[in-house]
């Protein structure tokens, strides 16, 4: 036993671990895909909310950017028409109007995101009947990722400049899911 211990950590001080100490590792249904380094992991607020993200603020921007993966269960969580309009009803008009939906495949997966900018119209989510805050200038990337066990939503939002400057990472980080 002790042999197998000492064996397992040799190997691991010289080809290193699998992982850095700091690299965050997001599981979805099994698949994997490592979290951009940027991204400051947060605790979440509630049960439905399976990883939430803090990306800092670019310069001259008022506020940071979050990601967070939503799981509701099998069967939860609205259809795929119904989540492009609430995510569209979000942002002041024309936003909606404007906003680009892409599909792409991840795995067997048929992943759909909205990109949509404008003013976004901010509600606590504790309070839906709240007046909405409105923020200008910020972007969402919303996105659909099915699983067998029922879609993971997630959320890119923030200040444009910040949303835009990880866009690529945010899109790299989905299609890595493996």
């Amino acid at each position: 036993m002790l042999r197998r211990i000492f064996a397992g950590l040799l190997i691991t001080s010289l080809i290193g671990p699998a992982f850095a100490a700091d690299d965050v590792i997001v599981e979805l249904d099994g698949m994997k895909s490592k979290a951009p380094a940027a991204w400051k992991p947060q605790k979440s607020s509630s049960a439905m909310r399976k990883y939430h993200f803090k990306i800092d603020k670019a310069a001259g921007e008022a506020e940071d950017t979050e990601v967070i993966v939503f799981f509701f269960g099998k069967g939860q969580g609205g259809g795929l028409e119904e989540n492009l309009k609430r995510w569209k009803g979000m942002f002041k008009e024309p936003a909606g109007e404007k906003a680009k939906i892409d599909k792409f495949k991840v795995g067997d997966m048929d992943v759909t995101t909205l990109d949509i900018a404008g003013t976004y119209l901010f509600k606590p989510p504790a309070d839906p009947n709240a007046k909405a805050v409105e923020k200008p200038d910020f972007r969402a990337i919303n996105v659909i990722f099915p699983s067998p066990n029922g879609p993971y939503y997630m959320n890119l939002r923030g200040p444009a400049k910040t949303v835009e400057a990880q866009k690529k990472p945010f899109e790299g980080w989905l299609k890595a899911f493996k």
